[in-house]
């Protein structure tokens, strides 16, 4: 069993007694969002399905909803892999980013309701870099745009942030150097929230959509550097 799927056995707790496809599908959504499955992994069947005590049916339906997120792709005659983004997955993923979580804070005018929330990612990304743990650090950025689109107060926004922030994850892994590209940002999350915690909306939009440009940028420069014309 690989160190990437023996640490689903500690989240078998997770499925309950009534385990479901979605359940499954969610977990190894949180897995793949943590940065633990790199783009191009296989996941086999035997060790994932027996790491969290379910069916090969249900983790084959897990795996067919993950598959309809753009999180997984299945080859004929070789499996179910970790999907490998293109440059035009990153640009997509950027303007749905842009046009969700600029949204989500534009017409505030004093502190929301999920601002201990907002705040709480800001620490645990403090947290992170002060331990030198980039991995967490970017799951912690992650953890942040969540938080900054739950202020939406919808739903189905959350459910959309989950699967695109987990695509995103899969971009990350295109950069070197991780520290160098997540460090940065983290001083920039603790302005906006700064500006979220004073229900000062225009400018947590105008420093979140500089933000998400230059994120952008820097992306598409490494995968122009991966892959030179």
């Amino acid at each position: 069993m690989t160190a990437e799927v023996s640490g689903l056995a500690a989240d078998r707790a997770l499925l309950g007694r009534s385990s479901t496809a979605e359940r499954v599908a969610d977990v190894l959504r949180t897995r793949i969002s943590e940065g633990y499955f790199p783009p191009g992994t296989r996941l086999a069947e035997d060790a994932i399905g027996g790491a969290l005590a379910v069916s090969r049916n249900t983790l084959r339906e897990a795996f067919r909803l993950l598959t309809h997120e753009r999180l997984l792709t299945h080859e004929l005659n070789r499996g179910v892999f970790v999907r490998v983004l293109s440059v035009e997955d990153v640009t997509d993923i950027y303007r749905v980013r842009r046009l969700i979580e600029c949204a989500a804070v534009r017409d505030l005018t004093a502190p929301p309701s999920g601002l201990d929330r907002v705040m709480s990612a800001v620490k645990a990304g403090e947290e992170a870099a002060s331990s030198s743990d980039w991995l967490a650090l970017g799951t912690a950025n992650i953890r942040f745009h969540q938080a900054i689109a739950a202020l939406a107060g919808s739903p189905r926004v959350d459910e959309l942030m989950r699967g695109l922030l987990a695509e995103l994850r899969l971009v990350f892994h295109v950069m070197s150097d991780p520290r160098r590209f997540h460090e940065p940002y983290l001083l920039r999350n603790g302005e906006i929230a700064a500006a979220i915690s004073v229900g000062d909306g225009p400018r947590a939009e105008g420093m979140l959509a500089a933000y998400l440009k230059d994120a952008e940028d820097q992306l598409v420069g490494a995968y122009g550097e991966l892959n030179p014309a």
